[in-house]
């Protein structure tokens, strides 16, 4: 008889507790930051021995750079979502929905993803995936700029992009503190009307009279 069965059990509950102690990690992360989280206490997070960690992680740099790698990978499917073809025909209350919704979404769902990223004493890999992932990010912000302003030097696109990016870092970090719930949902509701009230008049579609009778910001939704 086989005995295939067995080796993947194996391999499925190695999954599972990595799994765990990632999640761990993320909430240790959250609460103290890298440069002050331990192994010591990732295992207690995750109700497993020190002893149990170390077989699967040899520090807290590998668990880092585990958790960093499959949450930057999540990001990349956030912007795949956000910067498409197809939202580029909506009108901007509608595309600021389909960009900003996917964005917030996944960092209040993660909220690690800032606390590691942006720690210091983070290993030089995820600092240096970081940074590309964060140029990819600004690059999506300006060709989307670019298609609005086909006539504008490249430049003014440039620093259009650069603000509404910067407008949408300062209204995240708003978001990320807000409480869950309403408050959340009534924060994300100005920043995207903050975003709109900034993008209206330069991109100049004259498409945008308001919001839509399905967009946020008329209807908030909590992440």
């Amino acid at each position: 008889m086989s005995e295939e069965p067995k080796p993947r059990r194996r391999q499925a509950r190695g999954e599972r507790r990595i799994a765990q102690l990632l999640q761990a990690a993320a909430n240790v992360f959250c609460a103290n930051g890298y440069t002050a989280a331990s192994t010591n206490a990732i295992a207690r997070e995750a109700h497993v021995s020190p002893g149990t960690l170390y077989q699967y992680f040899p520090n807290k740099e590998a668990i880092a750079v585990e958790l960093g790698g499959r949450l930057m990978h999540e990001m990349r499917e956030a912007h795949g979502q956000a910067f498409t073809p197809e939202n580029l025909a909506l009108p901007l209350p509608e595309l600021l929905d389909a960009v900003v919704d996917p964005l917030i979404e996944f960092n209040c769902a993660n909220p690690a993803f800032l606390a590691l990223m942006h720690g210091s004493e983070v290993p030089g890999r995820i600092a240096e995936e970081h940074d590309a992932l964060h140029a990819s990010l600004i690059d999506r912000v300006r060709l989307l700029i670019s298609h609005y302003l086909p006539d504008s030097p490249p430049e003014e696109c440039v620093r259009v992009a650069d603000m509404t990016f910067a407008i949408f870092k300062s209204g995240l970090t708003l978001i990320l503190a807000a409480p869950e719930g309403a408050e959340r949902a009534a924060v994300i509701v100005e920043l995207k009307r903050a975003l709109l009230r900034y993008l209206d008049p330069v991109i100049g579609t004259g498409t945008c009279v308001g919001p839509g009778p399905h967009s946020a910001l008329t209807t908030p939704r909590t992440p």
